[in-house]
């Protein structure tokens, strides 16, 4: 369900597949890679149960933020943060970028964002 939604809905294609080995690589046009592993006792730091995400947040930056929100929505999925504009201070300016979030089927938590520029503090 996972290597579906990174390639489908996100817009990621496989950089390489080891069914021995149960693991795949997906990489996005504008350079993230995410690896997956199929469960397998190996990886699990503590009891396996779902949402398997909880406490992470895996933030994926793209230059269309909005064209990867409108495959979102085309595939009838629920943002957790609906699409915005975000300004942070980044200590001695402001960072701004569009962003949003949506989980992926396995629970994690999903940013997708575009930097859109830098302002001086107030």
């Amino acid at each position: 369900a996972a290597f579906a939604f990174w390639t489908s809905v996100m817009g990621f294609v496989p950089a390489f597949v080891r069914p021995g080995q149960r693991l795949a690589c997906v990489e996005h046009p504008d350079g993230a890679q995410l690896m997956f592993y199929e469960r397998d006792g190996d990886w699990e730091t503590g009891a396996m149960e779902r949402p398997f995400g909880r406490g992470i947040v895996v933030q994926v930056y793209v230059t269309d933020a909005m064209a990867v929100a409108d495959r979102v929505r085309a595939a009838g999925l629920d943002f957790y943060v609906a699409p915005r504009e975000k300004w942070r201070d980044w200590g001695d300016r402001l960072g701004g970028q569009r962003e949003f979030l949506v989980q992926d089927p396995d629970g994690y938590l999903v940013m997708v964002a575009e930097r859109i520029g830098e302002r001086p503090l107030p």
